[in-house]
């Protein structure tokens, strides 16, 4: 999908690891929620509450999923789930746009 109708936007944005880390909140008419956002080549770990599509629309980074023994190489045009309550590392290797769908 290349974009998004009949959506709000939250002004303010999200904003993590010192600006390497940013996103946008938008909220669907049936009330789910995604954010938007772009990472800077680095190393992050996240903890999610709810259960996590990450899709990665342009750029690379390799990820460790919860319990897992390997990293995985993604690009642009994959994606990866990542389960309620736990966390994921990221290894962003060059300038990673995404989108966070909220499961």
């Amino acid at each position: 999908m290349k974009n998004f109708e009949n959506v709000s936007v939250e002004l303010e944005g999200n904003n993590y690891f010192d600006g390497a880390v940013t996103s946008r909140t938008i909220h669907f008419s049936d009330g789910s929620k995604k954010t938007l956002g772009f990472m800077l080549p680095g190393e992050y770990e996240f903890a999610t509450a709810a259960s996590e599509l990450m899709e990665i629309t342009s750029g690379t980074l390799d990820v460790k999923l919860p319990n897992a023994k390997e990293w995985l190489s993604i690009q642009g045009g994959e994606s990866f789930d990542v389960p309620a309550n736990s966390k994921f590392k990221v290894s962003v290797k060059s300038i990673t746009d995404y989108c966070c769908s909220y499961l």
